[in-house]
């Protein structure tokens, strides 16, 4: 037997994941257990969870693989340095940065001690382990590969061409060009400035008109070998001490573009102050340049590799808009995206990577995301029966009821088509940015007022943002003008034009959903309530969006009955007990 842990570590979304003979056990993020967004620094809780639902310590592990390879890429550092002579704070950090990672067995030592290592380490550079996360956890015999992000390892991007156990990278892009720059700084100019908060310029993006197009051509030029270019000119990560934070909480990361970006798009907009149509055209006019970019690069791929099959990672991976275009603006035929494409996704890919060289058997495929934390045998009933939570109960007016699986989802159907709000809680937490069913809010997608009850009673978020449907497999052809597997929500379809006004709460503005399929071999209950909802309403899906307020999503029993309670949320049901709000 071979374990095999995997860790993202002193980056945004730490994270772990464990395989045992190339089969993946568990893996978890972080932020799931700190409860603080994107929690970055050592994933010590995400691993002390993996080992101990596993039934293992630390000293059980054969090998340790960290997606991170701090002598990647050397020589490009040094003429880079040599030649831009960037700021030495900006030095310094990035070696401060490079020295926590290799030091990796005394963070392991700290973080569990009276435990013997006896692991073998591997640092594995930062997109071989993207490219693994999504094409050893693919079930494709060959695929290529690609790897779009901000940076890792002095790099932004890669691509290659993976065949059973081999996985090849055939080229990449480096330090200061990237795709993820350019789309951070414009959702920082727009003013979302936290880390991560690019998918509100996707989510924007619908709302607009591509008329600022010629400008980002300006900042993204593409090269004939369909590679592109930063016009360094409009950025300002390239050299500059850009305050961020990896270490140890909340992922910081500095302002990316220069005050010729203004010059070029006009004024910036202030977090506080209203979006306007130029705050919309522009974002719409940024995922334009980003689609044009990438599907430069996934044009040439397939020419150096003409495979139907195509593997999506990076934190770029997330942009569910482009990769629902992937079959129409390329080659490709089939895209498969890893549930957690991003950072967070490494720390599987370095696992993955570890196992694969090693001249075993294919590694077997991510059947499932349901891949995190489960309650223990009973942590429900004792979490219910606990004087505090039975006042609190009592208090908000709940009834409780344990019901059979068929009489809960024929229950919840029923609540969901009356316009009621449901906390959905049930086995293993997702790994990953979505909730697919397992820590969801669910509601009626055939409510046009849907989106407000939703953001009045929990999510208190920006309006344009959209929610997404969760489909019964079989009716996709019928709802959508794309067919195809999307277990993860990673990608986002046209919904057929006469089906959009009988669905408006998961129809964006351009008419798209963010697509999750869902089948009754992959998460039973979860397809039983929506055949239920489809048996009572004709309508085989329902709005799915994640369970949480402004947090990480709830892990816990505990975590999700206080975001009941503490939100207008209308039903909560917590495995086979059913709570239900009076009045």
């Amino acid at each position: 037997m071979t374990l095999i842990l995997g860790i993202n570590a002193f980056h945004a979304d730490a994270a772990a994941a464990l395989i045992r003979d190339g089969e993946i056990l568990g893996a978890a993020e972080e932020e799931r257990f700190r409860r603080i967004k994107h929690w970055a620094g050592f994933p010590s809780e995400a691993i002390r969870w993996c080992l101990e639902d596993g039934g293992l310590r630390l000293e059980d592990v054969d090998h340790i693989a960290i997606n991170s390879f701090p002598g990647a890429h050397r020589w490009r550092k040094i003429a880079y340095t040599l030649a831009s002579r960037p700021d030495p704070r900006f030095l310094w950090s990035r070696w401060r940065n490079k020295r926590e990672r290799s030091g990796l067995a005394q963070q392991l030592a700290s973080a569990f001690p009276g435990q013997p290592l006896r692991a073998e380490l591997h640092f594995v550079e930062h997109h071989r382990a993207h490219l693994a996360s999504a094409y050893y956890a693919s079930s494709f015999q060959e695929a290529s590969v690609v790897s779009v992000d901000g940076f890792g390892d002095f790099a932004s991007g890669a691509w290659g061409y993976g065949k059973g156990t081999e996985l090849t990278i055939d080229g990449q892009i480096y330090f200061p060009h990237s795709l993820g720059a350019f789309y951070t700084a414009i959702t920082q100019f727009l003013g979302f400035p936290h880390y991560g908060d690019e998918y509100k310029v996707m989510g924007l993006a619908p709302y607009g008109q591509p008329g600022w197009l010629p400008q980002m051509r300006k900042l993204v030029r593409l090269q004939d070998d369909g590679t592109y270019n930063l016009d360094l000119t409009y950025f300002q990560h390239a050299g500059q001490n850009l305050p961020h934070q990896w270490s140890h909480g909340i992922p910081e990361v500095g302002r990316h573009w220069s005050p010729a970006l203004e010059t070029l798009l006009g004024p910036a907009r202030q977090p506080d102050e209203p979006l306007d149509q130029r705050h919309k055209d522009i974002a719409r006019s940024a995922q334009a340049m980003y689609e044009e970019a990438f599907f430069h690069l996934l044009r040439a791929l397939h020419r150096l590799h003409p495979s139907d099959n195509l593997c999506i990672a990076g934190g770029c991976g997330a942009n569910s808009v482009a990769n629902g275009k992937v079959t129409v603006a390329t080659p490709f035929r089939q895209v498969y995206v890893q549930a957690a494409a991003g950072d967070a996704g490494g720390a599987l890919g370095a696992a993955l990577e570890v196992w694969n060289r090693q001249g075993h058997a294919r590694s077997r495929s991510m059947a499932t995301a349901y891949l995190g934390s489960r309650p223990t045998p009973g942590a429900i009933e004792t979490l219910l029966a606990d004087p505090a939570s039975r006042t609190a109960l009592d208090s908000a007016g709940c009834s409780l009821q344990t019901l059979s699986d068929r009489e809960i989802c024929s229950e919840v159907a029923v609540a969901i088509s009356e316009g009621l709000v449901i906390g959905w809680f049930q086995g293993r937490m997702e790994w990953g940015p979505r909730a697919l069913g397992h820590r969801s809010i669910l509601g009626d997608p055939r409510r046009a007022d849907m989106k407000d009850i939703l953001n009045l009673k929990i999510k208190r978020r920006e309006s344009f943002r959209p929610f997404a449907p969760s489909v019964l497999r079989e009716a996709v052809s019928d709802w959508f003008t794309l067919d195809g597997d999307v277990p993860f929500m990673m990608q986002v379809y046209p919904i057929q034009e006469d089906k959009r006004p009988l669905i408006p709460a998961v129809t964006h503005v351009d008419g798209t959903g963010r697509l999750q399929t869902v089948t009754e071999a992959d998460n039973g209950r979860y397809y039983r309530l929506i055949r239920a909802f489809r048996d009572l309403t004709g309508v085989p899906m329902v709005l799915n969006t994640s369970f949480n307020e402004n947090e990480p999503i709830v892990c816990t029993p505990s975590q999700a009955l206080d975001c009941f309670l503490r939100t207008k949320m209308d039903l909560l049901v917590l495995d086979d007990v059913l709570i239900r709000r009076r009045g």
